[in-house]
């Protein structure tokens, strides 16, 4: 079997993937050695996709330092975008009064939080703390300072609300406070190296997954997700990777992600830490 030529396309996790937490190495941005590599994997004809929670002017500059044209997912699928033409392929926005409610309901229970737009994003006044300047690097771009994120509710289109905690005690706070809106509202966690151990809450829509836009790229290119490489290190990587034909988890990965990725027999495969540019063994394994 040529995995090499059965492997069409590939999505990629950012953060934990391509990003670190080795500041002037793999972080902010990712070492150029691993830039290099997806520039050739890209000029080769094998499409490369970025999948990530963080918004799209936070992966702007790995898309065009790597020539990565085509359609990336961003903000936890919230947002599905073609950086280099400026174009929105999908964005799933919360409702209103929806919004208005579940900022109401962190904010008031004091957890710091954050709001999301397609191009922007906000924190109240009276929270900005350590947490805003961590996010802050690991987006790279400042958020716009509001007195109450609750009036903001009523005026944007909001496509993703981001209680962050300090730890994992307060993550299961979070988590017994959204379960009235579980059917309405979908709540995944991510991490960030730099910013252990916060958790990264992300309340969408129900239908704004990783998977969707998976599947939302491979209509788009034509091509079947069994020729797909997905390659993450989270377990809500997962929701993804699944779909894919071929998939790898980093060697910092969680171990639950792990297992499932070795459950693809073959065609699953577990690299080195993304601190030792373990993205470049991933795909020296699969013939890139």
């Amino acid at each position: 079997m040529n995995i090499e030529m059965m492997i069409k396309a590939i999505i990629l996790d950012v953060d934990g993937v391509l990003v670190g937490e080795k500041i002037g190495f793999n972080s902010p941005w990712p070492n150029q050695e691993v830039i290099e590599r997806l520039k050739k994997i890209r000029k080769s004809g094998i499409h490369i996709s970025l999948c990530t929670g963080k918004p799209d002017y936070s992966i702007d500059k790995i898309i065009r330092d790597a020539n990565l044209d085509g359609i990336h997912i961003t903000q936890t699928g919230t947002v599905v975008i073609d950086s280099f033409n400026g174009e929105v392929v999908k964005k799933h926005v919360i409702e209103n009064k929806l919004a208005r409610e579940i900022i109401e309901l962190f904010t008031k229970n004091n957890f710091y939080t954050e709001v999301y737009t397609v191009d922007k994003y906000y924190v109240q006044e009276n929270q900005i703390s350590e947490t805003t300047r961590l996010h802050s690097h690991v987006l790279q771009r400042e958020p716009e300072v509001v007195t109450s994120l609750v009036n903001l509710a009523t005026e944007l289109e909001i496509v993703r609300v981001m209680p962050i905690t300090e730890n994992e005690k307060d993550k299961k706070k979070v988590e017994e406070l959204y379960k009235p809106y579980k059917d309405r509202l979908a709540l995944s966690w991510g991490i960030h190296p730099i910013a252990n151990p916060r958790r990264f809450g992300a309340i969408t829509i129900k239908d704004a997954t990783k998977r969707e836009g998976a599947m939302a790229i491979s209509k788009s290119l034509g091509i079947a997700l069994e020729n797909f490489l997905g390659v993450g290190d989270n377990i809500m990587d997962w929701d993804f990777l699944e779909l894919c034909g071929f998939g790898a988890a980093m060697g910092n990965a969680t171990e639950e992600l792990k297992r499932y990725v070795m459950g693809k027999g073959d065609q699953g495969y577990v690299g080195k830490s993304v601190d030792e540019n373990g993205i470049i063994g991933i795909f020296d394994h699969f013939g890139f």
